[in-house]
């Protein structure tokens, strides 16, 4: 199949028909550009979010492992599987959408709940690493979201910021010239259509 040729248009109309082009191209590059700046804004975000979870997620695991160490050699190795609760802890995701672009926003955490009859960790040091484990699961939970939001945020700015290029480096250039060529051609036009009267005119007169 033969590539499609884009013909030029001619004339008044022609020349309409490129002003409105040009116009609507230019409206796209700026809606496009308010699009990429709101993007980069909202990943810029959404980096903070996720730096700040890495660093609580590796300081609470740290500490818990070190609490872990603790209440083993307190307790002995089985002590932490007797005190762990059968529930488990529960993560829902809320999304949003930003310019099209649907993203992980939030995380809700729910702590796993001990019943009644459960043993309850047998040593102070446990009881701190389960906490501190506890906190380091949710910190992973929100670096999760938030890395996950700022890689698809990025894929799109990456594609927003292609449609910018392409219109302002290519499509309007191109319309510009197309443009201004067309209007010369009109006014060359013109021009001679009026030297043609007045030399009727005149040949009219004599």
């Amino acid at each position: 199949m033969s590539p499609r040729v884009r013909r030029t248009p001619t004339g008044r109309a022609g020349r309409l028909r490129l002003r409105r082009s040009l116009a609507t191209a230019q409206r796209g590059a700026d809606l496009l550009e308010r699009k990429l700046r709101l993007l980069l804004d909202r990943e810029h975000s959404a980096r903070e979010a996720a730096r700040a979870a890495d660093r609580v997620w590796r300081e609470r695991l740290a500490e818990a492992e070190t609490w872990l160490v603790r209440g083993v050699l307190l307790g002995g190795e089985s002590a932490p599987l007797r005190a762990a609760p059968a529930d488990r802890a529960r993560v829902d995701v809320r999304w949003a959408v930003l310019m099209g672009v649907r993203h992980p926003a939030a995380v809700d955490w729910t702590d796993p709940v001990r019943g009644a009859a459960e043993p309850t960790p047998p040593n102070t040091a446990l009881a701190h690493a389960e906490t501190a484990y506890r906190a380091a699961l949710r910190a992973a939970a929100e670096l999760a979201v938030h890395g996950t939001a700022a890689d698809l945020l990025a894929a799109e700015s990456a594609r927003t910021r292609q449609r910018v290029r392409a219109l302002r480096r290519h499509w309007i250039p191109r319309l510009r010239d197309e443009l201004a060529a067309l209007e010369l051609a009109l006014e060359e036009s013109e021009h001679e259509e009026a030297v043609r009267r007045r030399w009727a005119a005149t040949r009219g007169g004599a």
